[in-house]
């Protein structure tokens, strides 16, 4: 549903986003965005490669219902990005690689950063070089924890980029990685910076996940780190769309673009809209073990999305209130995945 109060029409026009034929590579792809931006690869007539990280116990996660089907649109290779002779394989006869593959969770960063060097850069090296050796163009994922706190808003592309945490550092020194092969060695990469993409399947380390598991546990408070910082919310299936615009858009190649809303809630008040959202009743109470260490915290994130709408047309269609009532819809029926009474890192 678009909000005509904060969202006007692109600027040109969109791309074709037909990708009947063509085989592409999804690193990451079981996870939250990932497996998103698979359904929408599929729908729109792609095979799909999809590497996941490998795990003994064979769990498929949000691909189980592709795999029924040996000869469908889904393919599974077990792997993991810090192995180039698995990336290299992996990427062997794809035209596109979407690079999602990451650690993600901040908490941990501050407790294992040598693992988000090895696993977000050096991963991103090995993808990078094998889209290199194949001929393959690579659309990368950033984060907007890049930035940090905002010294100006809304947040464009030039803003200074700000290593607030072990694990925004990890991401800068990636998307510095990925680019470096444009310039280097003129490979086609476009680098990809959403902004805060929440919606179904995403796990409890991420606030809005974790409101709603507590709120429909039943729980009479709703337990949060700082409820002051703001943030720019994008529904998952915006941000699919628009790693799909950008990876189908020339003028993106060598370019960091945004993708974001251009609005911005606090964790408070969003935290105030969960609760309408899900019908319940809560009180907010600040959770001193889910603040950041001093000078970490992100205060402010909020896009300047204009260039993703020039360069690729894209603009996010799901407002607020749509994606969180949607969000707490499918967390209610997925209770069941979740452990409210723990914080998750």
């Amino acid at each position: 549903m678009t909000d005509p109060n904060t969202l006007s029409a692109p600027t040109t026009p969109a791309p074709n986003r037909d990708w009947t034929g063509r085989t592409v590579l999804v690193t990451g792809a079981e996870g939250f965005i990932g497996s998103t931006l698979v359904d929408l690869l599929v729908a729109r007539g792609a095979r799909v490669r999809a590497l996941v990280h490998y795990k003994p116990y064979a769990e498929r996660g949000y691909l189980a219902h592709y795999l029924t089907d040996p000869d469908g649109p889904v393919g599974m290779l077990a792997g993991d990005v810090r192995d180039a002779g698995r990336v290299l394989d992996a990427v062997a006869g794809c035209d596109t690689v979407f690079h999602l593959a990451a650690l993600i969770g901040i908490p941990y960063s501050y407790q294992a950063p040598e693992a988000y060097v090895q696993t977000n850069v050096a991963g991103t090296q090995n993808v990078a070089a094998a889209c290199l050796r194949h001929g393959a163009r690579l659309v990368h994922t950033s984060t907007s924890e890049v930035y940090g706190t905002a010294i100006t808003a809304p947040i464009d592309e030039r803003h200074p980029l700000q290593p607030q945490s072990p694990y925004s550092a990890s991401k800068i020194g990636a998307d510095m990685l990925a680019l470096s092969y444009w310039h280097a060695f003129e490979l086609p990469v476009s680098v990809v910076r959403p902004f805060n993409t929440y919606g179904p399947r995403q796990s409890a380390r991420a606030v809005i996940p974790t409101v709603l598991a507590q709120l429909h546990s039943g729980a009479s408070e709703i337990r949060l780190g700082s409820t002051t910082p703001t943030r720019d919310f994008t529904y998952a299936t915006d941000t699919a769309e628009g790693f799909l615009a950008i990876a189908r858009a020339d003028r993106t190649l060598g370019e960091v673009v945004n993708l974001g809303t251009g609005t911005e809630v606090s964790i408070g008040d969003l935290a105030k809209a969960l609760i309408v959202a899900s019908g319940r009743e809560a009180e907010i109470v600040v959770d001193p073990t889910r603040l950041r260490p001093g000078g970490s915290e992100v205060e402010r994130l909020l896009s300047d999305n204009r260039k993703a709408r020039d360069l690729a047309g894209w603009q996010p269609q799901v407002g607020l209130d749509e994606g969180l009532r949607r969000t707490s819809d499918w967390i209610a029926a997925h209770l069941h995945l979740f452990a409210p009474d723990r914080y998750q890192v």
